[in-house]
């Protein structure tokens, strides 16, 4: 588990310490404060490398993620909280992206653009 303030005994205390979810669902301030401040979306401390993304079969195939920049081992406590199908992509960078007002997709996508492993 991620050390963070609070105790956890389980995957429901899990979801609610999250950093960029609340009670499971993305908070677009906390998204945004995470790519521009180079912070874990799981536990909300400093990114180094590798940086791991999650999500569906789609995202790994588009390669954009709507999901945080997370530690790895963070990765793997929010695919237990969350959505265990969900896989892990790691890479040693990102581009931000924010949509457009003509974008089909309204949320912001993170595009890892140095793949590892």
């Amino acid at each position: 588990m991620v050390p963070v303030a609070g105790v956890r005994t389980g995957v429901t205390d899990l979801v609610t310490d999250l950093f960029a979810w609340d009670e499971g669902v993305l908070l677009r301030r906390k998204v945004t404060q995470c790519a521009l401040s180079r912070v874990c979306g799981g536990c909300g401390t400093p990114l180094g490398r590798p940086i791991a993304f999650v999500g569906s079969a789609d995202e790994v195939a588009r390669n954009e993620f709507h999901a945080p920049p997370l530690h790895a081992t963070c990765a793997d406590d929010v695919r237990r909280a969350l959505e265990p199908s969900w896989e892990v992509v790691l890479t040693s960078g990102f581009e931000f992206v924010r949509p457009a007002s003509d974008d089909l997709d309204p949320l912001a996508r993170f595009q890892p653009n140095s793949l590892i492993g």
